[in-house]
């Protein structure tokens, strides 16, 4: 099995290169520093696998993944970044790539995402699940709390009502950590920065008693 890393750090690249070694000790591992390079390896040769960073000098990752997806759409295509998932993973998937890493989680995941890219599935992890699935009822014009559960949507109103931390943790039985944790899920499930937002949008949204 032949298999592409481009990345323009040397430490990466070392460290992609060991863990793969590991787990799939006959296959063959090429390198690449950035975008041109890569091209140049994949019009050269076969691979079952690239693994492709954004963030490179010259062209980006970005620019070239459309270009290795459109000349060799059979080739799976992971995507690496220092990048959150929220920036740039859906762009990525949409362009071609068959799963996206963040290089803090990738020592955790890149065996299980390339087995998936491998068997011709696409890898995603559940937080970019839940960004995806947001898409998608925002596409359909559902209301965006229909996602929530039921426990994040209890806690909604309540913030909504204008309770505080302490005193929703209390009604509930659990901790202030607890709450403050819903909270946090709430924001980013709805893509708000502040109270003032969920308040807003219960209001309009008829949640508010």
């Amino acid at each position: 099995m032949n298999i592409l890393i481009v990345d323009d750090h040397m430490i990466v690249r070392r460290g992609l290169r060991d863990l793969l070694t590991e787990e799939f000790p006959s296959s063959s591992i090429v390198e690449a520093t950035n975008a041109e390079e890569a091209l140049r390896h994949i019009h050269a040769s076969a691979f079952q696998l690239v693994i492709l960073d954004i963030a490179m000098p010259g062209r980006g990752g970005m620019d070239a993944l459309p270009q290795i997806h459109a000349a060799h759409p059979e080739m799976p295509v992971l995507v690496l970044s220092a990048h959150a998932e929220e920036q740039y993973a859906i762009r990525a998937l949409r362009a071609g790539a068959v799963g996206y890493l963040t290089k803090d989680s990738a020592s955790d995941e890149l065996i299980t995402a390339t087995r998936k890219a491998l068997a011709g599935g696409t890898y995603i992890t559940a937080s970019l699940a839940e960004h995806l699935a947001r898409d998608v009822r925002k596409a359909q014009g559902r209301p965006a709390h229909e996602m929530l559960s039921d426990r994040e949507f209890q806690v909604l109103k309540m913030l909504a009502a204008g309770k505080p931390v302490k005193q929703i943790a209390a009604e509930l039985s659990l901790s202030d950590k607890t709450i403050s944790t819903y909270r946090a899920r709430l924001l980013d499930k709805l893509d708000m920065s502040s109270n003032a937002e969920l308040v807003r949008y219960a209001i309009e949204a008829g949640l508010v008693d």
